[in-house]
Parts: C-alpha cells; structure tokens; sequence
C-alpha cells in the first residue's frame, strides 16, 4: 500500500439537523447521518477518494466499535482494526438551520491498557511494512502516554517510513524529532510554543522555532479562512485560501491532510502537495458530516489554484 493511517482515538460521527436549538427544551432533529471518524480515518477517506491506496489502522471495542469497522468499510477504506475492550466513543454536530450555526459534542474515547496499546503499535508496524507514508491524526485516549508519537516516529525512522503527524496538545508538545510534516493549526502551534500566534510575524517565528528545533523537516501551518503557511529549512511560503460556501466544518482539515499525502506520495513538490490539501479542505467544507470531497472536484480546485501561480 501506499499510505498507512493511525487513529487511536476513533469515533463514530453522527451528524444531523433542528430547526431550532434551545436551552432546556427537546431538540428534535432530523434523521441523523452516521460516519466513520477521527482524525486518521477521516484522513483515509480522502486519500481513498482521490485514488491512493491506503489502509487505516486503530482501535475498536464493544458494539459501537463493530459500526465503527463496518461504516469504514462502507467507505471502502481497507482496515486494520485492533480490538480493545472499552467501547468506542461517539461525536455529534447539530446545525441549527434557523441560523446556520452547528453545536458539535465531543466525548472522551475509552480508556486503553498498555498491552492495547503495545497492540496498536505491533499492528502498525506490521500493516507500515512497503508502505511510503504514515500518518498519524487526532487525539490520544486515555490511558495512552503522551510521547506516544514519538516512539510512532521512532519506530518509522527506523522502519526508513516518512512521518506525517497532526496533532495537539501534550501529545504535541511531546514531539522531540522525526515527523517529516507537521500540520498543526494557529491554536495548536500557540499551544505548542506557549503563547499565542495572533500575526503573520508570530506564526512565522513559531514555525521557524519548530523547525530549528528539529522536531519535523516541514510544518504546513493551517490557518483556516486565510489559508496556510508552509515553512522548512530553506524558508517559508504563505498560500491563500480556496473560496467555498460551507455546509459543515468537521473533517476539512483531516480532508487537508490527505490531500497533503497524495501529493507527497505522488511526487509533487511541497507547495503543490499543499495546494491539494487544500482543494481538498475546500471541497471536504462543500459536504455534508465528514464526508470527503468529490475527486473531479477536489482536482479542479487544484488546477485552478495551480494555474494561479504561473
């Protein structure tokens, strides 16, 4: 295969709609829509779409985790499911469409023993072998160190497997070296370097600061309705946005990831990998719950925005 994913906190995304949210009465809300999410698998659903082979590696456990692996493969995403015994968790968005506004709830994933997550890990490294790329996206559940993508680096620098990482929080500020691209967003950059970024001039000293620290060869800042910023080693790029009208925000940026690893896959320089990412972001917004893009969309973004350089 082309691309491994890792999620390792999965959740089943259930997305649906009311006329009206208020405080103490009962929403009623349309039909609900079921995905297959988390940031890896989401991102696998994009690479899927654009037509790279991919295989997406993570945790399942009690009878939301057997929906979590038939909706995955429903998205005709092959997997590498590794069974634990907490139940998988579920995230729900409701978009009010009075006003246009969605509430999203998140929950925490189930709490995994070591030997669990010494199965992922094993599991990982057996599905990584000929494989160009991983990429590891999303949160960590309980019970999961917070230098966990570090030894997933550790373990792919030894494996001579590029390392895609987008994450956040502690798990982020844990990262030492290894990641060959770091995607994080302004928040979580903020988090990382322990002040936030509210200008072009902090953004670029941050990213410069990650990169002089060693921690990845790339950082592809996200900063949503203004685009990205891409920095290495021999200076940095600034990209402008894709204009879209949304219809739901979850997923864009896991969307962004994918198209990122197409490109990198397919040989692309890293500005024009990007400029995939995020045509893909773009169309990822133009869609209902977390669904990715369409291919012959996410294509014409690209083009367009390729044509816009020269």
């Amino acid at each position: 295969m082309s691309i491994v994913t890792l999620t390792m906190n999965p959740a089943i995304d259930i997305a649906a709609s009311a006329e009206h949210i208020r405080p103490t009465d009962k929403i009623r809300c349309a039909a609900p829509r079921f995905d297959p999410g988390g940031g890896g698998i989401n991102v696998a659903r994009t690479i899927g779409a654009l037509g790279e082979p991919v295989t997406a590696v993570f945790p399942a456990g009690g009878p939301s985790g057997a929906l979590l692996e038939q909706l995955v493969a429903d998205a005709d995403v092959p997997a590498r499911p590794v069974r634990v015994a907490g139940a998988t968790r579920e995230s729900l968005a409701v978009t009010d469409t009075g006003t246009g506004e969605q509430f999203r709830f998140v929950f925490p994933g189930p709490r995994l023993t070591a030997p669990e997550v010494h199965r992922c890990l094993a599991e990982l490294e057996r599905a990584a072998a000929g494989a160009r790329l991983v990429v590891a996206s999303g949160s960590l559940p309980p019970g999961v160190p917070d230098d966990f993508y570090q030894t997933v680096s550790d373990l792919l620098a030894d494996l001579n497997i590029g390392f895609v990482l987008d994450a956040s929080g502690a798990p982020l500020r844990a990262m030492r070296r290894g990641v060959r691209v770091l995607k994080p967003s302004v928040r979580e950059l903020g988090e990382y370097v322990g002040h936030p970024l509210p200008d072009s001039e902090t953004r670029l000293a941050a990213v410069r600061e990650v990169i002089a620290a060693g921690v990845a060869e790339a950082v592809v800042l996200s900063l949503g309705v203004e685009g990205a910023l891409v920095a290495t080693a021999d200076g940095e790029e600034w990209f402008a946005p894709v204009e879209v009208v949304v219809r739901s925000g979850i997923g864009a940026g896991d969307a962004m990831v994918g198209g990122l690893c197409v490109g990198l896959v397919r040989g692309y320089a890293l500005g024009d990998a990007v400029r995939l990412g995020l045509a893909s972001a773009a169309a990822a917004l133009e869609t209902p719950g977390t669904r990715p893009g369409h291919p012959a969309r996410i294509m014409e973004r690209f083009r367009a925005a390729a044509r816009a350089r020269v």
